[in-house]
């Protein structure tokens, strides 16, 4: 069976199985590997492995499972779904049949998501967690990539993800705790407590003095105060960020201008004109002007024969030898020889 095929096939079925092994974890309100493993046995979730033959089949089954299982691990699903998904690749990891084993690929884009996980969890002491990826990475189990998946002429017919509203992280949980409806039921019962602890013990020294209402309430103002002002710092962020690149491009872009300027104005002649000058026009043509010239060429083989024999169809020049010099020459010879005697 072809990858498509496998992709096309397999997809909708491990999806469905990979939601209902994380929903079930969410229904624990755990985050502990212990309760992850008791489900995972349960299910009998390795056994997803068996239902392929041929190795092809197997390896692509197998890229399926750490590509849908992967998309679970980053945003924006809750802490909670986001480490299940840790544990459920490190499950098929572990339990794949094929030799040797594919790596589970992370884009490089990713990996910032990735390492927050790891940091808040380490933070929050859930130290099950971090020893798992810290498992993964001494097995050399990640591939880091470009892309999560590998992209090819026919990827845009692949089945897309759709995120699962039930496994999304609600950044507003405080604000819906602190609701008007609630609040009013706080103190509903928050009053009959006190009105019970005071039939009871007639002193004034039973009473509670503590507002829960309003405490509630506070605390409520105060996280949203610093989610609002840890926003407010993340944007300020990136603003710089982006004011940053565009003075870097801008001094790019006016490095460019000037480089365009300087040699863009340059005239090119055809290839049959090069020994001729070559003259660059500036910005002021009176004072700033150029001449460029290449190096003069020798006379060619037909130039020089025509020099030494003549053109065709013209008589041929004629050089003097010394058997038939000239009168003069033979009297002034005569006269040199006749000195050498009387020496």
């Amino acid at each position: 069976m072809a990858r498509k095929k496998v992709c096309e096939y397999y997809w909708a079925p491990f999806k469905s199985d990979c939601e209902e092994l994380l929903g079930r974890f969410q229904q624990t309100e755990s985050v502990r590997f212990e309760e992850f493993s008791a489900i995972w046995r349960e299910m009998d979730f390795s056994a997803v492995f068996f239902g392929t033959h041929s190795d092809h089949e197997k390896r692509s089954f197998t890229q399926l499972t750490f590509t849908i299982a992967y998309r679970y691990i980053l945003p924006p699903y809750s802490f909670q779904i986001r480490v299940g998904s840790l544990y459920m690749i490190y499950g098929l990891y572990n339990t794949q049949l094929t030799w040797p084993k594919e790596k589970i690929r992370i884009a490089l884009k990713d990996w910032y998501d990735v390492q927050k996980l790891i940091t808040d969890a380490k933070t929050c002491q859930h130290l099950d967690v971090v020893y798992i990826f810290k498992r993964l990475l001494s097995s050399k189990a990640f591939c880091f990539t470009a892309m999560p998946k590998k992209l090819t002429f026919e990827g845009s017919g692949r089945v897309q993800h759709n995120v699962n509203e039930e496994f999304r992280d609600r950044r507003d949980r405080v604000a819906e705790l602190a609701s008007t409806e609630m609040l009013e039921e706080i103190a509903n019962v928050h009053g009959h407590y006190e009105r019970l602890k005071k039939s009871a013990t007639p002193t004034s020294s039973g009473v509670t003095l503590l507002n829960l209402t309003y405490s509630v309430k506070k605390c409520a103002s105060e996280y949203q105060q610093w989610q609002d002002k840890t926003a407010a710092a993340k944007d300020k962020s990136s603003k710089e960020e982006t004011t940053q690149k565009s003075e870097s491009s801008s001094r790019a872009d006016l490095l460019a201008a000037i480089k365009s300027k300087t040699y863009g104005q340059v005239s090119k002649g055809t290839k049959s004109r090069r020994h001729r000058r070559v003259e660059m026009v500036t910005s002021d043509p009176g004072t700033d002007e150029a001449l460029f010239s290449q190096k003069k060429r020798p006379p060619s083989l037909r130039t020089r024969t025509w020099q030494n024999f003549g053109k065709p169809g013209q008589p041929e020049p004629t050089k003097e030898w010394l058997l038939s010099v000239m009168e003069e020459d033979k009297t002034a010879l005569k006269r040199k020889e006749q000195r050498r005697f009387k020496w």
